[in-house]
């Protein structure tokens, strides 16, 4: 096939719905493993596991990588996404007097662009918040002691402000305790979500993941041609359990969980 063939076949109504349906379920993929690793969240550890986590993904060369494929992604879903939206607008520029949209799709069907825009948004907020910050911001560096032979943790303590390193995370074993110093994003994390507003920011936008995926997940199989009888049900039972409930649920529980023990 030619450049000038694939050119033609993404520029199809087909070749959009294949954009769309690949980057989203690469998104999916993502929270999958974005939730997992944010789990850390909830270890009694004074943020010990999570600015460990923090440190691996922001500084492994190959998750780096996926990372700059994950903007990308996002970037060409969310594009893809409002074009979608306009082009169905120009195609019905008057609605129909009699049209009622209830008795022909379901809500999160009718309101994918809505809810696209809410879920950017909240993406613009989130990564301002946590990866602007932790990258570019005033980020403390915290120190954690543990005994080597328990695995306890015996101390936790800030370094002064302006305190500097070469690196996100030092290590050092100095007699029976091993002594670590990293970037404490759990820290902002913490205080970020003291913030009533911010945590109703949160909760809402997981509540525009969860009907943008209750959607989406199985839409993404029927527009690649891989829906059948046979695991329809399959792919419906993930889309709403895993993606549309659990996933978003998890999300949200986390400020929930930082706002109630403040």
């Amino acid at each position: 096939m030619s450049s000038n063939s694939v050119l033609s076949l993404f520029k199809s109504s087909i070749g959009k719905k294949v954009i769309m349906a690949l980057t989203g379920l690469f998104l999916s993929i993502f929270l999958v493993v974005h939730v997992s690793g944010n789990f850390q969240l909830f270890k009694t550890d004074s943020g010990l596991s999570f600015n460990q986590y923090s440190v691996l993904m922001t500084t492994n060369p190959f998750i780096k990588t996926i990372s700059y494929l994950l903007y990308i992604t996002i970037v060409l879903h969310a594009i893809r996404g409002i074009m979608l939206v306009l082009e169905n607008k120009k195609a019905r520029p008057v609605s129909y007097a009699m049209y009622d949209g209830k008795a022909n799709s379901k809500w999160a069907s009718r309101n994918m662009g809505l809810l696209g825009t809410v879920i950017l948004f909240f993406i613009v907020i989130h990564l301002n918040d946590f990866w602007y910050q932790y990258k570019f911001g005033h980020i403390p560096f915290t120190m954690y002691k543990t005994e080597l032979t328990t695995g306890k943790l015996v101390e936790v303590k800030e370094m002064e402000a302006g305190f500097k390193m070469g690196s996100k995370m030092e290590e050092m074993i100095v007699g029976d305790h091993k002594y670590v110093i990293v970037k404490d994003l759990y820290k902002e994390v913490k205080d970020e979500f003291k913030e009533w507003w911010m945590v109703l920011i949160y909760v809402v936008s997981m509540a525009a993941v969860s009907f943008h995926l209750y959607h989406g997940f199985k839409s993404s199989f029927q527009s690649l041609g891989l829906n059948h009888r046979k695991y329809n049900g399959l792919i419906q039972s993930i889309g709403t359990w895993v993606f549309a409930i659990i996933i978003p649920a998890s999300f949200a529980a986390m400020p929930l969980y930082f706002f109630i023990n403040r």
